[in-house]
């Protein structure tokens, strides 16, 4: 794709005249967080619903979320403030759903409840912060651009963010691994494979014990493993939670994965002309949960458990019978649809099987948690 042909385009373009060719990861990045010009930097109505989440299905995700921070809350001893802090919030659609059934449902719970909604986009942002006007004003929500540098008890948690961080591309040739950058030929965005940009990049992979097959692409995913680490130092006590698409190790570079598992989406379509509409496409890699689990020990975090969102979210809401998924007045018509979102929720062909739930702990000893417990 031509480079100047978004405003991003341009830019990136300009820059690898200027400096030579970039890292993936750095393409990604701006492609993505450009402050002016990235995909998630600008307002919801803007990106063309290329997506959605587990939130956009049904309130029973948020709604069974809260039941197991809760449940965190217990296992930290009902601590006075339980701080739960959603990274990649967005718009606040999933903290809006966890604030409301908490407190309508839980209020033992929220009233130690402190939410932190992150969101590093200005508009989104600014979108969730009037989403959550009522909760914000009431002293039990706040929106931020950044991580909190100390969380005493509590959870951090995310939904599809860590597929969203930059990562590193790489190939196998010659039995060793090369990156690829991005450069241009001609007026156009194209690979250049070089050396390896820095050193932690084998150490990623050789930490896994993970060799790739020769001519194998993949991804080394330090931004999440980044991210991960900086979680667990920030927190005191409590949980880091994370859902997202992706395998261990094993799996995720077995020979099934030869070209990798980075994709491009564009209006509802996914590709992998990843420099095609830089700025007005979602790019995302698989999550490596192998590698979150030691980037986690890094930040002081033993792994609880990993599961899928089906066992997650029918082991969270069996004890009720599932009446979470129901509101007051609803007609049959009404519970019907709800019951249908459950089912996209839990589908093993769907977002059931594909998602994961890791769950790692700090400062406890290893927990008995409901979601990750086997049906």
């Amino acid at each position: 794709m031509a480079a100047g042909h978004t405003a991003l385009g341009e830019l990136l373009g300009g820059r690898i005249r200027e400096g030579g060719p970039l890292t993936f990861a750095e393409y990604m990045g701006e492609s993505l967080y450009h402050p002016e010009h990235g995909y998630y930097s600008r307002a919801e109505a803007k990106r063309f619903a290329d997506y959605y989440t587990s939130v956009d299905v049904h309130p029973v995700f948020g709604r069974l979320l809260a039941r197991q921070l809760a449940e965190m809350w217990v296992a930290l001893g009902r601590p006075g403030e339980f701080t739960a802090v959603e990274c990649g919030a967005g718009a606040g659609s999933l903290a809006e759903h966890i604030l409301d059934f908490a407190a309508r449902g839980l209020p033992e719970f929220f009233a130690s409840l402190r939410y932190v909604a992150v969101e590093q986009s200005p508009a989104r942002g600014a979108a969730c912060q009037a989403r959550l006007a009522r909760h914000v004003g009431g002293g039990r929500a706040a929106v931020r651009a950044q991580l909190p540098e100390r969380v005493a008890a509590g959870c951090i948690f995310s939904n599809e963010l860590l597929d969203a961080l930059p990562v590193h591309r790489v190939v196998c040739e010659g039995g060793e691994l090369r990156e690829v950058y991005v450069t241009l030929d001609g007026a156009r965005f194209a690979d250049h494979p070089g050396p390896l940009s820095t050193a932690g990049i084998s150490d990623y992979f050789a930490e896994q014990g993970i060799t790739l097959r020769q001519g194998q692409h993949a991804e080394a995913g330090l931004a999440a493993a980044d991210w991960v680490a900086q979680a667990g130092r920030a927190l005191g006590r409590g949980f880091v939670l994370t859902i997202d698409y992706g395998h261990e190790a094993r799996e995720l570079y077995d020979e099934r994965h030869m070209r990798g598992t980075l994709l491009a989406y564009h209006r509802h379509r996914a590709g992998e002309d990843w420099y095609a509409h830089p700025g007005e496409q979602d790019l995302t890699a698989h999550v490596n949960f192998t590698a979150l689990g030691l980037a986690g020990a890094r930040g002081g975090l033993g792994r609880t458990g990993l599961t899928t969102q089906t066992n997650f979210l029918l082991a969270l809401g069996r004890d009720n019978d599932f009446a979470d998924l129901f509101d007051e007045g609803m007609s049959e018509a009404e519970r019907v649809r709800a019951r249908q979102g459950l089912k996209s929720l839990i589908d093993p062909e769907g977002m059931g099987e594909t998602f994961r739930v890791l769950i790692q702990h700090k400062g406890e000893d290893t927990p008995r948690l409901t979601g990750l417990q086997p049906l």
